[in-house]
């Protein structure tokens, strides 16, 4: 994958991993493709792919990253990748450290978090920003213990479709589809 974009990330400090939809990809019976890419801190694209058609992202996130080599690498995603089989993909398996949005729908997580001793770190970058409509917040480097000590337990995958090699499905006819907007 790193071949089709000449990116490479072994020297990156960070990997960002996101998903799209993208734009004006809806032709007649075929659904919007749904993109789920990797970027460098240097806003280089080392990997994409497409998520398969009913599924999500998280089904597509150990693929997305399994050929590369990320030890010491840290990968930021956004909440919905907050889960303890990405954990621990990214801790045991690649080697790499993570920081995942963690929000209140994920309450005894969140009550966890929110019981840690804030006031006794201090932040290494602070910056506010706008934009989305959204206010930045300062970074806030966590307490020295296991990054994935908030989870008590591993829980097994489960069984999905694989991004690799599922089939993109035929849609329902549009006339019987239901508006998500």
């Amino acid at each position: 994958m790193a071949d089709l974009t000449g990116a490479d990330p072994s020297g990156s400090d960070s990997i960002a991993v996101d998903g799209k939809a993208a734009r004006c990809s809806r032709r007649g019976e075929l659904p919007t493709a749904h993109l789920l890419a990797a970027m460098t801190s240097d806003a280089l694209t080392v990997t994409q792919l497409r998520v398969p058609d009913k599924t999500n992202e998280i089904t597509c996130f150990a693929a997305l990253l399994e050929p590369f080599n990320l030890t010491g690498v840290t990968i930021t995603a956004d909440a919905l990748h907050t889960q303890r089989t990405h954990a621990h993909i990214l801790v045991e398996a690649k080697n790499s450290h993570y920081l995942l949005v963690v929000k209140a729908n994920q309450p005894a997580l969140h009550r966890r978090l929110r019981s840690l001793p804030w006031k006794d770190v201090t932040a290494r970058r602070y910056d506010r920003e706008r934009g989305h409509g959204r206010r930045g917040r300062p970074a806030r480097p966590g307490p020295s213990p296991s990054p994935i000590s908030a989870w008590t337990s591993p829980t097994s995958p489960r069984p999905s479709a694989s991004c690799a090699t599922a089939p993109t499905s035929k849609p329902a006819p549009s006339a019987a589809r239901r508006s998500t907007r």
